[in-house]
């Protein structure tokens, strides 16, 4: 008897999602919440913590981060060399005027990933842009996670079948 169980490359194509944090209102930690789970791919049904099931993720935006009460001011970002008297530190105002909202953005990620393996390359599906313009046009397939364009790719149709008849039995 077969251990494989329904169509398991369908199960593990990768979408892309949208997420526009201009408007967007929630705060920088909802969001980046959001967005780690997207990464991890704990949407999913087959998750399993030690594979690498997760979506891509395209964030634009990232100049308008919201985030609540006096964080731009007083958060800090430490980093140290390991050599004496070597730790910097960064308040979130000054890191986002010098590389900008989307390294805040991809910090705050980080920090909601597992300290593992699968940590940098989660990471590395992340993509982050100060403006509205992206590249990625013709991959999203979600738009904080509404399907917006019919696709042309057989396991999308496959994807959108399932969606159906899973409606269709509700």
């Amino acid at each position: 008897m077969s251990q494989n169980i329904g169509r398991t490359s369908l199960a593990y194509a990768r979408s892309w999602h949208l997420i526009d944090m201009a408007s967007d209102q929630r705060s920088l930690g909802r969001i980046a919440t959001q967005i780690a789970i997207t990464l991890m791919g704990k949407h999913k049904p087959i998750f399993n913590p030690s594979t690498d099931c997760g979506d891509y993720v395209v964030a634009v935006g990232c100049h308008d981060l919201h985030t609540t009460g006096k964080k731009k001011e007083k958060k800090k970002y430490y980093s140290h060399s390991t050599r004496p008297g070597r730790l910097q530190e960064i308040t979130m105002e000054r890191m986002m005027a010098k590389y900008g909202g989307g390294e805040v953005l991809k910090k705050a990620v980080s920090g909601m990933l597992p300290k593992n393996r699968l940590r940098e390359i989660r990471l590395a599906r992340l993509r982050v842009f100060e403006g509205p313009g992206h590249p990625y046009k013709e991959n999203i397939v979600k738009i904080n996670d509404a399907t917006v364009r019919e696709s042309t790719t057989p396991v999308m149709d496959a994807v959108k079948e399932l969606e159906r008849s899973k409606e269709a039995t509700a």
